[in-house]
């Protein structure tokens, strides 16, 4: 029971950090791996998992947003979604890969949802790029300690 809850929480984080929520997954990834109790393999899929599928609900808000983005209440200034787009525009749906970066990252997954990224292309270029983050991070985890 112990082990679902690690995951789940895990899972919960890594989705909810994604998104355009602030909140960080990585100290309970690290966490977990210095635990010695779970699969790296394991953590380390869903963590990648939970953060593509948070990405996801950004794609999905990005689909809808142009009808929202005059509101008070919207969540992104209008000159950060700009920046955004402008960035995906050059890029293109390579930056995807870099949609983990804390500062823009989240912009990008939104911006590739206005500019209709098809989701699968999205979904495999995301859970790349944050797969290799969180393996990074884990290399680093277990070299320091």
């Amino acid at each position: 029971m112990l082990d679902f809850a690690a995951y789940a929480g895990l899972f919960s984080a890594a989705f909810i950090a994604a998104t355009i929520f602030p909140m960080q997954s990585e100290a309970i990834l690290v966490g977990l791996i210095l635990t010695g109790k779970y699969s790296l393999a394991g953590l380390l899929l869903v963590a990648t998992v939970g953060n593509t599928l948070g990405a996801a609900v950004n794609w999905f808000i990005g689909r809808g947003i142009e009808r929202f983005r005059d509101r008070r209440w919207f969540p992104v200034t209008p000159e950060k979604l700009e920046k955004a787009q402008v960035w995906y525009q050059k890029y293109g749906k390579w930056s995807l890969l870099l949609s983990w970066l804390p500062i823009g990252g989240d912009g990008v997954t939104v911006a590739a949802g206005v500019l209709r990224e098809p989701l699968p292309t999205f979904l495999v270029l995301v859970f790349i790029g944050k797969g290799i983050r969180y393996l990074v991070l884990a290399a680093a985890t277990l070299s320091l300690f």
